[in-house]
C-alpha cells in the first residue's frame, strides 16, 4: 500500500466553541465552521488538516491516510480486502465533506479507525494565522503524526507493516514507575512513504480517548515558545515540559487537548533519508526536558 502521508485527521466534539477557542488561540489555525457542526482547523493551503465533528462524545476520530491517486486508491482498498479487513466505501456526500474526490473506512485489530482518500480538494487560499504562527510544516511530510492505543501490539503491529505497509523507525520500551515489576509497554514508530521521521507510532496500552497524542509541526522554535505562552495563558493543562527528542529531534511540549487526547506542539524534526536509515530502540525519551509527570499530577 503506497501511502504518501497523514493527510488529516478528524476528532469528535461536544463542543465545538471549545475547540474554535483552542485551536485558533492556543495553536494558532485559522478556523471555518460549517453550519455550526463542524469545524475546519486549517494548517497550511489546504482548506483543512484537523476536521472537528460535533457528535455525543469528547475524543479521537480517524486518521486520514492519504494515497497517490484513483489507482492506488483502488489498489490499497483490494489489499485491505485480501487481508480480510473489512472496508466501507464512503457515500459522495461523505468525499465531499472530507473534501476529496474518494473515501473508504476501515479499522485496525483494535478498533482504531482509518480512513482512506485521493484528490484532496484544494483552493490554494494562503494560510494566515491568528497569532502570528509563522507557519506548519506539512507539505509532502504530511499534517504531523498520531501515536494510536495498540493493547493487542503484535496483531496490530503485523496490520500496519503487512497490510497497510509501514516501516519500523525505531522503537521504545517504556514503564510509568521505577518498579522494575511493572511490565514494559512497547512503542513502535512507523512512516510511510516520506521523510517525516514517523506519521504513526503504536503505544501497547489502552487509552480511553482513543488517541495518546497528536503532532503538529511549526517552522521556528520561537512557534513553540509563544504557543507555550498561550497555553499558560489560556488555562490548557500542559502534560509535558519543554524537551528534545532522541528518536526524531522534535523540540516540543505536551499539552491537553478538548478531545481528552494530547497535542504535540513543536518544530525541527527530522526529515529521513530511508534509504541510509537503520531501526534503533531508544532507551531514552529525549536530549533533556519533557517530563511527563507534570501532566499526572
Amino acid at each position: 500500500m503506497d501511502i504518501r502521508g497523514l493527510g488529516y485527521v478528524t476528532v469528535a466534539s461536544t463542543d465545538l466553541n471549545r475547540w474554535r477557542e483552542y485551536a485558533a488561540g492556543v495553536l494558532g489555525m485559522m478556523v471555518d465552521a460549517v453550519a455550526d457542526e463542524r469545524l475546519y482547523l486549517k494548517m497550511d493551503e489546504r482548506p483543512y488538516r484537523i476536521l472537528v465533528e460535533r457528535a455525543d462524545r469528547d475524543g479521537y476520530g480517524a486518521c486520514g491516510w492519504e494515497v497517490a491517486g484513483k489507482a492506488a486508491f483502488e489498489q490499497a482498498i483490494a489489499e485491505l480486502q485480501q487481508a480480510d479487513v473489512e472496508v466501507q466505501r464512503a457515500s459522495a456526500a461523505d468525499a465531499s465533506g472530507r473534501r476529496v474526490q474518494e473515501l473508504a473506512r476501515f479499522a485496525d485489530p483494535d478498533g482504531n479507525r482509518h480512513e482512506l482518500f485521493w484528490g484532496p480538494q484544494q483552493d490554494f487560499a494562503p494560510f494566515v494565522s491568528p497569532v502570528g504562527v509563522s507557519g506548519f510544516v506539512t507539505s509532502d511530510l504530511g499534517m504531523g503524526h498520531a501515536v494510536l492505543p495498540a493493547p493487542s501490539f503484535d496483531r496490530c503491529l503485523d496490520f500496519y507493516e503487512r497490510v497497510m505497509g509501514f516501516g519500523l523507525s525505531d522503537l521504545m520500551k517504556v514503564r510509568f514507575t521505577p518498579d522494575p515489576a511493572e511490565p514494559e509497554k512497547r512503542i513502535h514508530f512507523l512512516h510511510c512513504n516520506n521523510g517525516r521521521h514517523h506519521s504513526l507510532a503504536l503505544f501497547e496500552c489502552p487509552i480511553p480517548s482513543g488517541c495518546v497524542h497528536l503532532m503538529v509541526e511549526v517552522g521556528e522554535l520561537d512557534d513553540v515558545g509563544r504557543a507555550l505562552d498561550r497555553m499558560h495563558a489560556s488555562g490548557v493543562k500542559l502534560s509535558a515540559t519543554l524537551g528534545r527528542h532522541t528518536n526524531d529531534d522534535m523540540t516540543s511540549f505536551y499539552m491537553q487537548t478538548p478531545g481528552g487526547f494530547d497535542l504535540e506542539y513543536g518544530c525541527g524534526g527530522k526529515v529521513m533519508d530511508w534509504e541510509r536509515h537503520t531501526p534503533f530502540e531508544s532507551t531514552v525519551v529525549s536530549h533533556w526536558g519533557h517530563d511527563f509527570s507534570v501532566g499526572r499530577r
